[in-house]
């Protein structure tokens, strides 16, 4: 569900932009010294970078002719805490956009803000903690994923088409988009809900003090070791052999506009976007992407650009989410230490 920026109107964008910077900030000053323990920022790493690679695999989504990847706000929310999981979606984001030019770079604040603020920062302390209030079990975990993941995709599919709406997209009318949006997004959200649900389990039975500790918001007070094992192997193996075998069709997003407008859906969208502004993003994205759309610039059809732009991709993410994390932690100790005299 990344938009470009033929979706949005340069003051949207701009809008977009600003809150989400503002949001990011003062999720920086939120975020307690706990959360970003020694123990956890290795587990902000690799959760990261996880869901980095999770979002290279388009699954199918019978009968429509479309297709779905994982969202991961809300799995990152259950591995680290609302916050921390914010700020790692927001860092993925911004990597997906400047290194690989996925999601316009005017769309980038609209992207944090569908697919970071709403599952991180609205649905998982509203929707997700609520439902594990009575204690943490398999069923209850299972029940908060798949009901937050639905929940938290049909309000970002919802915040896309009123964003395209307060832009003037009059090719997008708001009750046919509206209206194929939010039927295909409910089942691609079911699809994330069952592997949310699936992962955080698989997590919950090898380290359920990381689960925990996420849901009190509370320091990591055990060895996540053979947990970060796993959630490395699955990375690797998500990131550099398994996004080979993604879906083609068009996402939820892409397979809306194309019948919305009728048109034949391009690589990126049926919609034009122009201007100044537009031509400045696009170039400067240009220059950032090095491997544009997951592949390699100069032989765009060779497979190995997917494998290593997962591999690559989620290696930028774990290492820029622990330094943050480790960063915001220093800052966070020396301020509770005090001026030393």
């Amino acid at each position: 569900m990344h938009m470009v920026d033929a979706l949005l109107s340069p003051t949207v964008g701009l809008t977009m932009i600003a809150i989400s910077v503002a949001v990011i900030g003062a999720s920086v000053a939120k975020v307690k010294e706990d959360e970003l323990s020694e123990k956890k920022i290795p587990v902000m790493g690799v959760a990261g970078a996880m869901v980095f690679a999770a979002q290279m695999i388009n699954f199918a989504i019978p009968v429509t002719g479309s297709s779905g990847h994982i969202g991961g706000g809300i799995l990152l929310a259950g591995l680290l805490g609302g916050v921390p999981a914010f700020l790692s979606i927001a860092a993925v984001l911004i990597i997906q956009c400047l290194f690989f030019a996925d999601g316009g770079l005017l769309a980038l604040g609209c992207n944090i803000f569908n697919l970071g603020i709403i599952p991180c920062l609205v649905i998982y302390p509203l929707i997700f903690k609520p439902l594990l209030k009575n204690g943490t079990d398999y069923k209850r975990l299972s029940r908060a994923s798949v009901v937050s993941v639905v929940i938290g995709l049909e309000l970002g599919a919802f915040c896309v088409v009123l964003q395209t709406l307060a832009s003037g997209i009059t090719e997008l009318p708001f009750g046919t988009f509206l209206g194929l949006m939010l039927p295909i997004h409910f089942a691609i959200g079911l699809a994330e809900g069952i592997v949310t649900a699936a992962v955080l389990c698989f997590i919950y039975k090898m380290c359920p003090d990381i689960i925990d500790s996420s849901l009190s918001r509370q320091r990591l007070s055990i060895s996540a070791k053979k947990a970060l094992v796993a959630l490395s192997l699955l990375t690797v193996t998500a990131g550099g052999a398994f996004s080979l075998f993604a879906s083609t069709n068009p996402d939820g997003l892409e397979w809306a506009i194309g019948k919305t407008t009728q048109k034949t859906f391009g690589a990126e969208t049926s919609l034009d976007a122009e201007g100044t502004l537009f031509d400045s993003a696009a170039s400067l994205q240009e220059k950032t992407a090095f491997l544009p759309n997951y592949t390699f610039a100069s032989d765009p059809d060779n497979p190995a650009g997917t494998s290593a732009s997962g591999l690559v991709g989620a290696a930028i993410v774990f290492a820029l989410a622990c330094i943050a994390g480790l960063f915001i932690s220093k800052v966070k100790r020396s301020k509770k230490a005090g001026p030393h005299v």
